[in-house]
């Protein structure tokens, strides 16, 4: 049990740890792809990014719950990051504005989409689907952006992949020798008319909750300080969700949550406290929505992370542009 308990301990922090890197080395190499920045040129770029980061992480989970040597995932997103970075370096030596950009754009959003549906599913497997265990690994990515976003520079870039490079050491290695990663496939419990109204209502709710936390964070005023205290907020909302439900039990934690998140919403113009508050809120529920996905997807724990990570793409579309 205790050796149990440090295996699944030492996955947390490792996905964790790589998903706060990956994240930050992703929006650190568009940063620097596109500098000089022109609004067309950051948003088209970083629109390309992210419909390929999100939008293919169904695909790859659906994948990689049917590989038996699932460290290749792991392996093939330390490839196309590596390629991602060597095309930032290339895109500005050869000052060539619009391939490299789109270059670099296509080659972290891939290794973005095939890190995170690994990451996902390795925490769910190594801890039973503990929702405080997946409450820590959702949330370190989003202060890694704050990170990329704020301090982008070379010595980050490369920093931040060498870092991916050692811990993806620690994680790909065991596997190959311990065989951690190779669990038996699992069947859905449940009948698939209802296993799937089921994700639907969840990929609804992601919907939702990311077209509210873009509603918060838009009215935010700019700057780098606020950039590094949304993120940080956002982080600790998701670490805090899987922890508040782990000890009140999913209902009476949500329902708390969202009654004071009510709040915030009726008052989010009164100031940055209340706005900072409501997206601590918001984001207390994504460990809920990806524990729930898990339970329902019981063995598909890839495809469940990667349909939840597409639903997020129509709710910030819809609050960018409404």
């Amino acid at each position: 049990m205790r050796n149990g308990r440090f295996n699944s301990g030492k996955t947390v922090v490792l996905t964790s740890a790589l998903h706060f890197l990956v994240d930050g080395l992703c929006v650190c190499g568009l940063y620097l792809a596109t500098y000089p920045f022109s609004t067309s040129r950051l948003i088209a770029v970083f629109m390309t990014y992210t419909l390929l980061a999100f939008l293919t992480q169904p695909l790859s989970g659906a994948w990689i719950d049917r590989m038996q040597q699932r460290h290749w995932m792991l392996l093939g997103a330390l490839v196309l990051l590596t390629l991602g970075v060597a095309a930032t370096f290339l895109s500005v030596w050869l000052s060539s504005p619009t391939t490299g950009m789109f270059t670099v754009a296509a080659l972290l959003g891939m290794g973005n989409s095939l890190f995170h549906v690994w990451g996902g599913q390795q925490t769910a497997l190594q801890t039973d689907n503990d929702i405080r265990a997946l409450g820590v690994y959702v949330s370190t990515g989003a202060f890694g952006l704050a990170i990329g976003t704020v301090f982008f520079s070379w010595p980050l870039l490369f920093g931040f992949l060498i870092a991916i490079g050692v811990l993806a050491v620690f994680c790909i290695f065991p596997s190959v020798q311990e065989g951690v990663d190779c669990s038996p496939h699992v069947r859905m419990e449940m009948g698939a008319g209802l296993v799937w109204l089921c994700i639907i209502v969840l990929m609804a709710l992601v919907v939702f909750r990311s077209f509210v936390s873009k509603d918060f964070t838009a009215g935010m005023a700019e700057g780098q300080t606020v950039i590094l205290a949304a993120g940080a907020v956002s982080m600790l909302g998701k670490m805090a969700g899987g922890f508040v439900c782990s000890h009140l039990g999913i209902v009476h934690a949500m329902l708390l949550v969202l009654t004071a998140l009510l709040f915030c919403m009726l008052f989010r113009q009164t100031g940055m406290a209340v706005q900072l508050s409501g997206l601590f809120l918001v984001n207390c529920t994504m460990p809920v929505t990806l524990y729930l996905a898990n339970v329902v997807l019981r063995g598909r724990e890839g495809l469940a992370f990667g349909l939840l990570a597409a639903a997020l793409i129509p709710g910030y579309l819809l609050a960018t542009l409404l």
